[in-house]
């Protein structure tokens, strides 16, 4: 019966195929009798029609969760970030387990927790088997150093596409210190500091944290905005306060702040006074105030620099701002190398889908491969035999699969022509090829 009325409201809609709530309903229906791709389809149409529709958006991630496409659907709920709705968070922290995003997964049910203290979810749980606080006693310090939010990293940055200025910078601010200490020591230089990095989303910048922190053998502890903030006055400040001195026992130690703008937003915007002392007590954390941070290597990223509090960037905090852009054709050529590792591959000239896909991030090149398999998925059952990937099956997938870094440089790009005093974002205007 359900599948009949699917059928007459599919005849419908192609009378009426600018009818958005119809075939939101029509997709709605699909999803229901579990024809996924069906209705992927349908909200593929309806977010063609109504762009950023959040209906639409939100069943497109769902039915991609469905059909085992984490990584397309990670991108469609990263896009939905201001508008997300708890069940939509559920499935996101669903896709970045699957995809080994523990870290970023453990941050967004954190999340999910604030908002709703009693949520559960088996599966969920059995992955993360997250505590109900962050594991601290009553004088707010925790009871483990070698607790869940620190791990010791393998990569290295030979296993980073790109990136060379980047590399480097992060080298002769805190790796060469530390490597040569006699020598920085000389020259009067310490090892530690911070560096801030910036850029849209999904283009390595957490993956080059744990990289610099492989490099020097280091711990590695990996903070999102809801391990600091708690409800009660007071209690924020001192888990920040615990973080550093846990990096502060456990030397070389890179602490990495992801989205820092939540923590480190500018003070004139804020109308809650707790944030401000939150803002002050990171301030006398970097300065070293009361202790020694020799030793503690500070990294933090933003999608949003702009909205960073000016104190930051002074010297000795985050004194170094790097800006992250998207991959060039040689990093994008490692990263499809290593992406179609292990998958039927036929011809494929890995040059030109380089070529093709600039200002694609690391996240849209894995979901145009992941677009470009379902296809051949579809076409082996129905051959019967593997039909492995080739050169025209990815360049078709890329035109199926825009760049989602496009939103961002249409921000970054006004911020770079006209609040650009400093020249913090001359790298962007570099980038974009725009001469002042």
């Amino acid at each position: 019966m359900e599948n009949e009325i699917i059928k007459n409201l599919l005849e419908a809609l192609s009378v009426s195929p600018e009818n958005v709530p119809l075939r939101l309903q029509v997709a709605g229906m699909m999803m229901a009798e579990k024809e996924y791709e069906e209705a992927t389809k349908q909200y593929q149409e309806v977010l063609q029609r109504s762009y950023g529709n959040i209906k639409g958006q939100s069943g497109l991630a769902a039915g991609y969760y469905h059909q085992q496409k984490y990584s397309a659907a990670i991108i469609v709920y990263e896009q939905m970030k201001e508008s997300i709705a708890t069940a939509d968070e559920v499935l996101y922290i669903k896709c970045l387990i699957k995809e080994h995003s523990i870290e970023q997964a453990l941050a967004h049910y954190q999340q999910v927790l604030a908002l709703n203290p009693g949520f559960s979810d088996e599966e969920i749980d059995k992955h993360l088997r997250l505590p109900s606080t962050l594991d601290m006693d009553d004088d707010f310090g925790f009871d483990d150093d070698e607790s869940y939010l620190m791990e010791k990293p393998s990569i290295r940055f030979s296993d980073v596409g790109g990136m060379k200025n980047v590399k480097e910078e992060i080298s002769i601010k805190i790796i060469q210190p530390l490597k040569n200490p006699d020598l920085f020591k000389a020259f009067g230089k310490k090892s530690g500091g911070g560096i801030l990095m910036y850029g849209p989303p999904g283009c390595g910048k957490t993956f080059i944290a744990k990289a610099t922190a492989g490099e020097i053998d280091a711990k590695f502890i990996n903070i999102g905005i809801n391990d600091i903030l708690e409800m009660w006055i007071g209690n924020s400040e001192k888990n920040l306060h615990e973080m550093f001195e846990l990096a502060r026992r456990n030397k070389p130690c890179v602490l990495f702040f992801d989205e820092v703008d939540a923590m480190g937003a500018s003070r004139s915007d804020l109308k809650q006074s707790g944030m401000r002392h939150v803002i002050n007590q990171f301030l006398a954390e970097l300065d070293g105030v009361d202790a020694d941070n020799e030793g503690v290597l500070v990294l933090a990223a933003t999608n949003a620099p702009w909205s960073v509090d000016a104190a930051f960037r002074r010297p000795g905090r985050f004194d170094r701002i790097l800006f992250v852009a998207p991959p060039d054709d040689i990093a994008r050529e490692e990263m499809l190398n290593n992406i179609l590792k292990d998958k039927p591959v036929g011809e494929v000239d890995i040059k030109k889908i380089a070529a093709s896909t600039a200002e694609y991030s690391g996240a849209d090149l894995t979901a145009i491969v992941d677009i470009a398999v379902e296809d051949k998925l579809r076409e082996s059952m129905a051959k019967g035999s593997i039909q492995p990937l080739h050169t025209k099956d990815i360049l078709k997938a890329i035109k199926q699969h825009k760049p989602t870094t496009l939103e961002w440089f249409a921000s970054a790009r006004n911020y770079a022509l006209y609040a650009n005093e400093a020249g913090l974002y001359d790298d962007v205007l570099k980038y974009l090829k725009i001469k002042k």
